[in-house]
């Protein structure tokens, strides 16, 4: 394997293992994709969110956000918030009736679907901390022409990631056919929207 491309793949791997995880984004766009609701915006707007910041944090920008204790304070706490409102959302989904259905999902128009995932992006500190610092300061280790292979890698599995999460999602239409499935997804979401936002209180308490 070519020098550069095993820099690349480094960061691709790395990048996986820090997407690839249950957390409110992708609940959010897995939810978006079982309807075929503004999958392609939703995918593209992931993304390009998470490239940005990877360039930022390859850039050098890394440092300044992990010396900012008051910038991590207040995206723990706005992002807590947020995600508790959204939690609560979900689990009074569940037990209502008329959320047996896809029905909410399907009616979200584009503005509010983009808006929403906005927030569960920029929002979450974990984000800046995963993407800018943690990516961003290994890319810095290595020099200026292989630290764009290696940030390059890591945008791309955001990339991959996402379009797998969001298209793959209609394989699991004929599951989500029974209304039940909807009542299990939306409990899981409330489940993991409130222990996310849990867990940002108390590292914004703790900071």
């Amino acid at each position: 394997m070519h020098p550069l491309f095993w820099v690349a793949f480094q960061g691709f791997t790395l990048g996986a293992g820090l997407i690839i995880a249950i957390g409110a984004q992708n609940a959010f766009v897995l939810r978006q994709g079982l309807v075929r609701r503004h999958v392609l915006p939703l995918v593209l707007f992931c993304a390009l969110s998470d490239a940005l910041l990877i360039a930022a944090g390859s850039a050098g920008f890394g440092s300044l956000v992990a010396s900012s204790p008051l910038l991590l304070r207040a995206a723990a706490f706005g992002g807590a918030a947020f995600l508790g409102v959204y939690g609560f959302r979900a689990f009074r989904s569940a037990f209502k009736a008329q959320s047996l259905s896809a029905e909410g999902a399907a009616n979200l128009p584009l503005g509010r679907a983009l808006a929403t995932v906005a927030a569960f992006t920029f929002l979450n500190p974990h984000v800046y901390l995963d993407t800018v610092v943690l990516v961003g300061g290994i890319a810095g280790r290595y020099p200026i022409g292989e630290r764009v292979w290696f940030a390059g890698g890591a945008m791309a599995a955001s990339f991959a990631w996402f379009t797998a999460l969001g298209y793959g999602a209609r394989l699991l239409a004929p599951l989500f056919a029974r209304p039940v499935a909807w009542r299990v997804l939306d409990t899981l979401i409330g489940v993991v929207m409130t222990a996310l936002a849990a867990s940002l209180l108390l590292s914004g308490l703790a900071g």
